[in-house]
């Protein structure tokens, strides 16, 4: 089996988390408990832990950060920052104070009416170059239909890394449905991944041939960025399970390098695992 890292997870234990809806849809107890045991079940040596919106707001940081201790080494947190100074200052205080095992940040935009480039976020962006930690953004289709597609679209993170070339970014999603958006990133900046995480949503009944449609997409992504250097490989646990994204993977018409690099490679590069 190949060695496996999932760079896009959730949990919360609290009843208004939206991420519920999915987890029953897809026969899951969206517990700490099962997700260890999938981890084991299929091979995932380590798990990089994301807040799931709660009600209107991201789960506090501080749960992430007890999850993960909770979990005998086997998860990380990615920090959420939401874009108002108060709000800044305390996750990046945060992030200084457990830096050694803070892996990230999380930017939640079009759930956020804020841009990637703007001002507001640049301590966050300073700490992440300084501490040589990524910064995810979600990118693409959005769970709220009151959420917005303008603040999500990808192509809103280019401007951001045309000024900040020393700043690590991952477009959570690939975009979704903008991939060749995202294939132009990950191809023109040096410093721009893309992850694929939440995408093979069950419960359609198109789903064998939507399944083909990803799969087809994100390897002609792969083809026009000249390989997998950039992609990573995530869940976004429980809106989609291990088994059904790494059928996805599967599916790629892309080398077995390639697909090593995808599974467990370009994330423990990124992440500094």
């Amino acid at each position: 089996m190949p060695e496996i890292i999932d760079a896009h997870t959730h949990l919360s234990g609290r009843r208004e988390d939206i991420l519920n809806l999915y987890a029953q849809r897809n026969g899951l107890n969206y517990t700490l408990d099962e997700l260890l045991r999938l981890m084991q079940e299929y091979g995932v040596f380590r798990s990089l832990l994301l807040s799931p919106i709660v009600g209107s707001r991201p789960l506090p940081n501080e749960d992430i950060i007890s999850f993960c201790e909770r979990s005998r080494g086997k998860l990380r947190p990615i920090v959420t920052v939401e874009p108002r100074p108060k709000m800044i200052l305390a996750a990046v205080r945060l992030a200084e104070r457990r830096v050694d095992f803070v892996r990230g940040f999380k930017v939640l935009l079009g759930y956020e009416r804020v841009f990637a480039d703007d001002s507001v976020l640049n301590p966050v962006y300073d700490f992440a170059e300084s501490n040589d930690l990524p910064v995810m953004f979600h990118t693409g289709d959005t769970a709220d239909a009151n959420a917005s597609l303008r603040h999500a679209h990808p192509l809103t993170l280019d401007s951001l890394a045309n000024k900040r070339n020393g700043l690590k970014i991952v477009a959570c999603h690939f975009g979704n449905p903008w991939f060749d958006d995202v294939a132009e990133l990950i191809y023109k900046h040096e410093n721009v991944y893309a992850d694929i995480s939440g995408l093979t949503v069950g419960g359609s009944k198109y789903q064998e041939r939507y399944g083909e449609w990803l799969a087809n997409r994100i390897s002609k992504a792969i083809y026009y960025s000249a390989g997998g250097d950039k992609v990573i490989f995530g869940t976004d646990y429980p809106v989609t399970t291990l088994a059904l994204t790494l059928s996805l993977v599967n599916r790629l018409e892309i080398d077995p390098g390639d697909r090593r690099k995808i599974l467990a490679e370009n994330a423990k590069r990124v992440f500094n695992i």
